[in-house]
């Protein structure tokens, strides 16, 4: 009886996702939990497994296509059934393939882009992984498309090479466009030659209609090298066709010369000459790229979004580090770093400012009775937000761990769809690539976000005296729409002096 595989549950959030990558093609045993298929949302990629062992007997929605929650992707049959099917067409089909064409046949294949989801118009020619001429094995990757949800990859249909590429890396591609012509065979041997010897070629078998003259290839190279009138020379070619000797006469009389333009007024001065060279390179945003692009500047404007800045001494605790920072490592086995400070600090901040802890759904303001704080974390792909979940139950090396624990997954890409759903306040921390001070930007549907930023020495007044002090800028950016700015100055302010007196996180004070 066959089982039919389905995609998962997305959260509310998620509406849809693209078949990424099918790792089993129809006729392949599969075991039981062995990963079969690939999910795409906008922030995380999910793995699909096998319910039960089996063997694939039909895929449903094919890679690229758009997939809703608990959709059916593909069917799962008895084990060997399809396999057996299959291995029996391939005996059927192998004599009939040695009849239609021998080894190394030629035979040419268009290379097509892979059908895009209606929701994706277009996408980029990533990279080609191989190049004209250079051999090739059957459904060894050929190129990459990207598209703003995800990058796709081009197979060899067959044995063989490329003998043609027509869409170069950078170029806009739509569904099912052309990329390349493929020919089955042995590499290289239906290459074509170089592209210098084509172009040699082109420019001695073809001639050139230049006004009502036209010129023989030879000819024309022999006009362009000593910049004749080509109407000012006559040919003896058939139909009047302008030959090289044609030509050779035309310069020895001296004749053809065209006319020089009459003097132009005096030119501007020049530039000044630049010395070395000045390369540039330009390349095309990548659709990843453009959709965060996209987001930022949608969140900038559906929001009244405002910053408000104030600065921390952060002396007690980079005191506190200092003084166990080998005791808390043997204790709990992970480091004591400063986001677990600031993490705590923001949870009781939160507590006493229940407006910064809200978020807006339509025209409802939503009031969340627990705290949980998105950390920002920076991966090769793109920022993506973690949620730590009821931080005000979590102790500072809970949060410590979580935190480490979510940087190494986010960057392996790991991360479940569902640890970054859910949060309702973020913290951001550029300090650690050295910023000074920015506006972070909201994270919708949350109003409120803290932005860390570089410890620097400073001189500070403390007690009628000059000292220095390792002092740390903050920003929170808020929503005016829900938060007023008395509420978002008060709230930072909280978050400073407990940072400023730690034992307040104790006391509750």
């Amino acid at each position: 009886m066959a089982t039919e595989i389905k995609a998962p549950t997305f959260p509310e959030s998620v509406a849809e996702g693209s078949v990424a990558a099918w790792h089993k093609q129809p006729g392949d045993s599969v075991e039981r939990d062995e990963l079969i298929v690939e999910i795409e949302t906008d922030k995380v990629v999910l793995e699909v497994l096998a319910p039960e062992a089996g063997t694939l007997s039909e895929i449903k929605a094919e890679e690229g296509d758009t997939v809703a929650s608990e959709q059916v992707l593909g069917t799962l049959g008895a084990a060997g059934a399809k396999a057996e099917a299959k291995s029996e067409a391939k005996e059927d089909a192998a004599p009939a393939a040695k009849a239609e064409a021998p080894a190394a046949s030629g035979q040419q294949h268009e290379v097509k882009a892979p059908t895009f989801p209606e929701s994706i118009q277009e996408g980029t020619v990533a990279s080609w992984s191989k190049q004209v001429g250079e051999a090739v094995k059957r459904d060894e990757v050929l190129a990459e498309i990207e598209t703003d949800k995800v990058v796709l990859e081009v197979v060899a249909p067959a044995d063989g090479a490329l003998v043609e590429i027509k869409a170069e890396e950078g170029s806009q591609v739509a569904s099912e466009a052309v990329l390349a012509i493929f020919a089955e065979g042995a590499g290289g041997a239906a290459a074509p030659a170089p592209a210098e010897a084509k172009s040699e070629a082109a420019d001695e078998g073809a001639d050139e209609k230049v006004g009502d003259k036209i010129l023989a290839p030879a000819a024309r190279k022999l006009v362009a090298e000593h910049d004749l009138d080509v109407a000012k020379i006559d040919g003896t070619g058939k139909g009047g066709r302008i030959l090289k000797e044609d030509v050779q006469r035309a310069i020895q009389a001296g004749n053809a010369k065209k006319a020089k333009a009459a003097a132009a007024p005096a030119a501007p001065a020049a530039a000044p000459v630049v010395e070395g060279e000045r390369p540039e390179k330009r390349v095309p945003m990548s659709r990843l790229r453009q959709t965060i692009a996209k987001r930022l500047v949608q969140a900038q404007q559906t929001a009244a979004m405002l910053t408000t800045y104030n600065e921390v001494d952060m002396s007690a605790v980079m005191g506190l580090r200092a003084q166990y920072k080998d005791t808390f490592l043997k204790a709990h086995d992970t480091k004591l770093g400063f986001m677990g400070f600031f993490v705590k600090a923001a949870t009781e901040a939160l507590k006493r400012f229940p407006d910064v802890n809200a978020s807006i759904d339509g025209s409802d303001i939503v009031y969340h009775g627990y705290q949980d704080i998105g950390v920002a974390v920076s991966t090769p792909r793109g920022l993506v937000v973690p949620v730590l979940r009821d931080t005000a139950t979590m102790s500072l090396a809970d949060v410590e761990k979580g935190i480490v624990d979510f940087g190494k997954r986010a960057r392996d890409g790991k991360l479940g769809i569902d640890e970054m759903q859910g949060g309702t306040f973020t913290i951001t921390n550029g300090g650690i690539f050295g910023s000074l001070m920015s506006t972070p930007i909201l994270n919708p549907p949350q109003t409120a976000i803290l932005g860390m930023h570089k410890i620097q020495e400073r001189p500070m007044a403390v007690n009628g005296k000059v000292e220095i002090r390792p002092m740390m800028y903050l920003a929170l950016s808020y929503d005016h729409r829900m938060i007023d700015g008395k509420d978002a100055v008060q709230f930072l302010v909280a978050v400073k002096d407990l940072l400023e007196d730690p034992a307040r996180l104790l006391l509750d004070v």
